[in-house]
């Protein structure tokens, strides 16, 4: 793909998102947001025996926010909690495939940031 449809894609995922939603009772899940620009992110899980079962994404921000934390949900199906936790900032990166500028690096990692936040914050 050009660097042109990866744009263009990641527009797409901004209007039409993949694991957005609420889950009703997730054993799993933080929220944060970006002060700098306004993004926010909340990321529920359901984990089972030590792996995501389910999971999905609600907030509000930049395409690039939006675009990280649908592409991020999606690597995350199926994994174990130890996988998920060795995704990097280099992974997200390479999901987005469009070169960013630092603010916007801040943009796309603040989905990981809220995976890990809810990595760490079992409900139950």
């Amino acid at each position: 793909m050009s660097l042109e449809m990866y744009r263009e894609y990641v527009l797409d995922l901004y209007k039409n998102p993949l694991n957005k939603g609420i889950i009703e009772n997730p054993s799993h899940e933080f929220m944060k947001n970006n002060p700098l620009c306004g993004d926010e992110i909340k990321i529920q899980l359901v984990i089972k025996n030590n792996k995501i079962e389910n999971l999905k994404f609600d907030g509000i921000g930049c395409a690039i926010s939006m675009a990280s934390a649908s592409l991020l949900t999606e690597k995350l199906k199926n994994l174990t909690i130890e996988e998920a936790k060795n995704i990097n900032k280099d992974d997200i990166l390479e999901l987005i495939k469009i070169p960013l500028s630092p603010v916007r690096i801040k943009c796309a990692l603040l989905s990981l940031d809220v995976l890990r936040g809810a990595l760490e914050n079992a409900r139950n």
